[in-house]
């Protein structure tokens, strides 16, 4: 009977002991941090794209808004300012996008404040309208409470 009850003790302790046995701790992976210097600076953007693409924007400008030679160059500065600033700016955080989005929006505002002062007040009209439009910004009207287009008109009877 002794033998039984030691077996039986034996059989319902065991498990239990086994589970509370601590397993040897397993060794951590390695976690390497990024030192300055072990990252990879942001590369200057490609000089030629930039121009090609500063370039393209005077031309459309130029087409849309008539300008004169003397605008044709003070646009093309400040587009090739501006377009060199947005591909630096995706470079260097291009993992963080909330800074990348508020450098760019900064490189907007003060690109449209040079081409304020460059443009005659009928070209930055037109210029604003256009950009507006492409970009997608509700007019005037339809922001002063006309209905949705495809939604009824919530006064009507």
């Amino acid at each position: 009977m002794k033998t039984f009850l030691l077996a039986a003790s034996l059989v319902l302790v065991a498990p239990t002991a086994l589970l509370a046995q601590t397993t040897a701790a397993k060794p951590k992976p390695k976690t390497t941090v990024a030192t300055p210097a072990a990252r990879p600076a942001p590369t200057a953007p490609n000089a030629a794209q930039v121009e090609a693409r500063a370039n393209a924007l005077t031309e459309n400008m130029q087409k849309a808004l008539g300008l004169t030679p003397q605008q044709v160059e003070k646009v093309r500065q400040i587009n090739m300012v501006s377009v060199r600033g947005v591909e630096t700016a995706r470079q260097t955080y291009r993992r963080d996008m909330r800074k990348m989005t508020a450098v760019v929006d900064d490189i907007g505002q003060s690109r449209l404040a040079m081409l304020k002062e460059t443009l005659t007040a009928a070209q930055f009209d037109k210029y604003q309208r256009k950009r507006e439009e492409k970009m997608g910004v509700p007019t005037g009207q339809a922001s002063q409470g006309n209905a949705v287009p495809g939604l009824p008109d919530r006064y009507q009877e």
